[in-house]
């Protein structure tokens, strides 16, 4: 309907060329949003107020001009104008009624577009240092990143989903040497355990297993390991000093290649599990990129080599700087530091190289609310690489916060005292984890309520919308057991019949759908859709218990039958999207 009004609204624009009160040379875009207010009819158009400078006209006597050239449509049965210029369209009930037979007719594919034009776009999100099990923080990074991936895609878009592993560093090296540590105890070697080293219970089974299959091979004498190691933070010390000095000692003690045997197997089994997470939870990337291979082929020196051509870099006592604040930052950053190693932002830059080396129109990175600070030196370094910086989108995800019950679950992955994605889908199942998690605008703060997720009332939003599908379902059971089948022609040629209220709401909702879903998609929103699903469930419970389906009248039956199934479609397109189950009964 909207393709239908903004044809009629060029043809009027096209009339007022020839009467030359607009240059020919004009294309103005057509703006038609649906009416806030049925009173002011089923949709809006802006055109008067954005032409009339133009026009040299006052925006209402524009107005009244352009419905005056509108041509007629059956479709259309009043045009009003409102406030300063306003042109509003009421549309015919039964016009609108063509929306089920089209839903019909596409099935599965109603909603989806070509928008995107095949324009290629990379969405990075997740992303976690694999340096223990996702949790459940890590989760609405997961849902939403997904769930904006596989919008995109719906609406044309050539989508290329990756995690970034941060498989270098200095959280790397404190993972392998907690890891030791916890070896060195299965060994029989008595320790305090570090404060800064990671805890979970998780280290002591890839401990045990690295045990198992090297025996005492990088066992060594306690006393030798801590000697003249600096004191922790417990006994005065600096907890910083005191695991950077065990990682140097490491690495001393075991030497290079049995140091990167205990890094891999921890880096091996915690990424092999965070796969299996991911996966599990419906997500799946094309490509896992590692940090260290943009070491390993030179990519990090490339991209300073770049920079530095580019007058972007300075040496610092000793330390080498990227000119960020030039550029937009708040200030400069460090890039290799004063004893030769590169530091992480080093590596986003050469990672950020590589995104566009590789011809992505957009790269969209999603990231955890706490990397705020860190988009205008991205920005920055993407700008002195030559780049459009509108390529890149920043979206950013509060994590979310767990209750049980009136209690906040506290939750940390270095002390190992969190809720791992897996105890969460096990507990509410995987329906209400995807839903739940994109439910609000991502960066905006979100409480998890553990027993709305697990009720089996229509006070959980994911059972109230699954339940409008299985409704449906239950209805054409209860069809089949009274021996009735469903006419679909006839229902198609009958609904003009669907005069109530609930009917009509029905319908108009069905219409918006595809709109819903584009705008979904480009404003980076999944929300949106989760709220359309509730909205269209709760008129479907609305009409279900204000009315029977099954009457005796065959066409006023079909009619509602036909309704009722695109309502169907409908809610099974959407929670598809979204990676959530459509039961047939609850």
């Amino acid at each position: 309907m909207k393709q239908k009004l903004e044809s009629l609204l060029l043809d009027a624009v096209t009339a007022l060329k020839t009467q030359g009160l607009l240059a020919q040379e004009l294309n103005p875009t057509i703006n038609i949003e649906r009416a806030r207010d049925q009173l002011h009819g089923d949709f809006a158009s802006n055109l008067s107020l954005m032409l009339a400078k133009s026009a040299k006209m006052n925006p209402r006597q524009l107005a009244e001009k352009i419905v005056d050239l509108l041509p007629a449509d059956p479709a259309v049965i009043k045009v009003e104008i409102a406030g300063p210029g306003f042109i509003n369209f009421f549309i015919d009930p039964k016009a609108q009624y063509q929306i089920i037979s089209k839903i019909h007719e596409q099935g599965e594919q109603f909603g989806l577009s070509q928008v995107g034009a095949g324009k290629k776009v990379q969405v990075e999100f997740v992303s976690a240092n694999p340096t223990g099990p996702l949790h459940v923080g890590h989760g609405r990074g997961a849902a939403y990143g997904s769930a904006v991936a596989d919008l995109l895609a719906a609406v044309g878009f050539d989508v290329h989903r990756e995690y970034y592993v941060n498989d270098a560093g200095r959280q790397m090296d404190i993972l392998a040497v907690s890891i030791w540590l916890r070896y060195l105890e299965e060994c029989g070697e008595v320790l305090t355990f570090p404060s800064n080293a990671y805890r979970g219970d998780y280290i002591r089974d890839i401990a045990a297993n690295l045990h198992r299959q090297a025996g005492n091979e990088y066992r060594h004498p306690i006393d030798l390991v801590f000697e003249d190691i600096p004191a922790d933070e417990p006994e005065g010390g600096n907890k910083d000093e005191h695991i950077d000095a065990l990682i140097e000692r490491a690495k001393t003690l075991l030497g290079a290649k049995e140091y990167r045997s205990i890094f891999q197997s921890g880096l091996n089994e915690i990424l092999a599990d965070i796969r299996q997470d991911l996966g599990e939870f419906g997500i799946n990337y094309q490509e896992w990129f590692s940090e260290r291979q943009l070491m390993d082929d030179g990519s990090i020196d490339e991209a300073l080599k770049r920079l530095d051509a580019e007058g972007h870099l300075y040496v610092k006592e000793g330390a080498t700087w990227f000119a960020s604040s030039q550029l937009g930052d708040e200030k400069d950053r460090v890039v290799v530091r004063d004893n030769g190693q590169g530091t992480y932002f080093a590596s986003d830059i050469a990672y950020h190289m590589n995104k566009l080396d590789r011809g992505f129109d957009q790269i969209i990175n999603i990231w955890g609310a706490d990397h705020h600070g860190y988009i205008p030196r991205v920005r920055a370094a993407m700008q002195a690489l030559g780049a459009d910086t509108e390529k890149l989108n920043v979206l950013l995800v509060q994590f979310a916060v767990l209750y049980r019950g009136d209690e906040q679950v506290q939750m940390s992955t270095r002390s190992g005292s969190f809720v791992t994605l897996r105890q969460l889908r096990n507990e509410v199942g995987q329906d209400a984890a995807r839903f739940f998690y994109v439910m609000r605008k991502s960066e905006q703060h979100m409480d998890f309520d553990l027993k709305l997720a697990t009720s089996k009332t229509n006070e959980n939003p994911v059972f109230y919308v699954q339940y409008a599908h299985a409704r449906v379902c239950s209805v054409l059971r209860q069809l089949d057991e009274k021996g009735l089948t469903r006419d679909i022609a006839l229902g198609d040629e009958s609904l003009g019949l669907l005069l109530e209220p609930q009917e009509i709401n029905l319908v108009s909702s069905l219409i918006r759908y595809p709109e819903i879903l584009e705008k979904a998609a480009l404003q980076y929103e999944p929300h949106l859709l989760v709220n359309y699903l509730r909205e269209l469930a709760a008129e479907f419970h609305s009409y279900y218990n204000a009315h029977q389906f099954i009457v005796d009248d065959e066409a006023m039956r079909n009619a509602r039958l036909n309704l009722s199934c695109a309502v169907k479609q409908v809610l099974a397109n959407g929670l598809n999207l979204l990676r959530i189950n459509t039961p047939e009964a609850m």
